[in-house]
């Protein structure tokens, strides 16, 4: 096999999902996600099962990558400016969808409270990009539209703390080991400590070696350097990769905006080829022989998910004291999940598909990418029209 060109071809159908997406008026990484599945392993067979495995360094680069993006935006002026609303509606959209997914998946498959534990990890995430990208073509302002871009922006961040006590917890499942107070809680703050402690360390490190540079191809070598660096110790530690440089970014971000601002351009360059390449190979990984098996699950995913986000927003807007129409439609604004919770798909790979849970563990890294995938298709094309919808009730379209 020829890695190289394989890639390239890659590249190319990435083009072809752009083009199709563009045309249709689709988020562009719908496209990326369809192709995928064209070509992949399931329908035309150009890109194997092998070669996806081999190229499995790309995801890690690009869920580096997706992690410093989101910790980038969490900056103190936000949640100064948004207040206390802003925390109450993260806190209880995503601990709902959370919780209305775990237990519709639990009720459907009693037997595997692991694999519905965390189908509701993944539940909990949210997607920016197809929400911003409504905004920005409305050119919309206001109280709602803030609440929106902050809520998915943090939203993440509270979806990989949740996923990190999720996966503690499904792997004692699994292992058949007594659950314990330690193992539940112990064990995944201690995790969630030594991922924040080593984003924070590399922050700070960063803002004393890099704060004086100003030629961009000297800074870029550095950023790749530190986001190569968290991604190899997380992965050493055991830890959540994702929220480590997640981590070093949020910190970053405070303690040097100019030096985050300049670090994001950076990677906004390069950015684009490896999502392309992420979620190209994230829609090969489909296996369509699995749709008698998700389809009903993957319906009643869909319905929880959105169900309990549209709850919380609502929930936590209320309790928040936000403005009426934040109350009414936040939660049309959160349901597009692709980004981080396929990210996530590729960390349950990593943890429970690669042998050491048998094959119950390939099963469940097989239903949860399935699921995500069958139902992204359905939430990126869904979502949009909502966020529309949610803009313009609220009167804060611009064109």
């Amino acid at each position: 096999m020829n890695t190289v060109l394989m890639i390239g071809i890659v590249l190319a159908v990435a083009i072809l999902g752009e083009l199709v997406a563009e045309k249709l008026k689709l988020p562009v990484v719908v496209g990326y996600v369809v192709f995928g599945v064209l070509f992949g392993k399931s329908v035309i067979g150009v890109f194997s099962a092998d070669f996806i495995n081999n190229t499995a360094i790309i995801n890690d680069f690009a869920l580096g990558l997706m992690a410093f993006t989101i910790g980038a935006e969490l900056k103190k002026s936000l949640f100064v400016k948004l207040g206390k609303s802003i925390f109450f509606i993260v806190f209880f959209e995503a601990s709902l969808a959370f919780v209305f997914v775990t237990l519709t998946m639990y009720f459907l498959n009693p037997d595997k409270l692991y694999q519905a534990i965390i189908l509701g990890a993944m539940a909990s995430a949210t997607a920016p990009a197809a929400t911003i990208a409504v905004i920005q073509q409305y050119k919309a302002k206001g109280p709602l539209t803030s609440t929106i871009l902050a809520v998915v922006g943090i939203d993440d961040a509270m979806s990989l703390i949740i996923f990190a006590f999720a996966a503690t917890f499904a792997k004692s499942l699994m292992s058949g080991a007594h659950l314990s107070i330690i193992k539940v809680i112990v064990h995944p703050v201690i995790e969630i400590s030594i991922a924040l402690a080593l984003g924070i360390s590399f922050a700070f490190l960063s803002n004393i070696f890099f704060k004086k540079i100003r030629n961009p191809e000297k800074l870029s070598i550095r950023v790749a350097a530190v986001i190569a660096i968290l991604l190899g110790l997380s992965n050493l530690l055991d830890v959540s990769e994702l929220l480590s440089i997640m981590a070093y970014a949020a910190t970053l971000v405070n303690i040097n905006p100019i030096l985050t601002n300049r670090s994001t351009g950076i990677v906004k360059h390069f950015e684009p080829i490896f999502y392309a390449l992420f979620f190209i190979l994230a829609g090969a990984n489909l296996d369509l022989s699995l749709f008698k098996t998700i389809g009903l699950m993957g319906l009643f995913y869909t319905l929880a998910r959105g169900l309990g986000k549209y709850a919380g927003g609502s929930i936590g807007a209320t309790l928040g004291k936000a403005p009426l129409k934040v109350r009414k439609y936040v939660g049309l604004g959160l349901l597009p999940q692709l980004g981080v919770a396929v990210g996530l798909a590729i960390v349950v790979n990593k943890i429970f598909g690669m042998g050491d849970y048998g094959e119950a563990g390939k099963m469940l890294s097989k239903i949860v990418l399935n699921i995500l995938l069958f139902t992204t298709i359905i939430t990126e094309i869904v979502g949009p029209l909502l966020t529309r919808y949610a803009i313009i009730k609220a009167g804060e379209q611009n064109n």
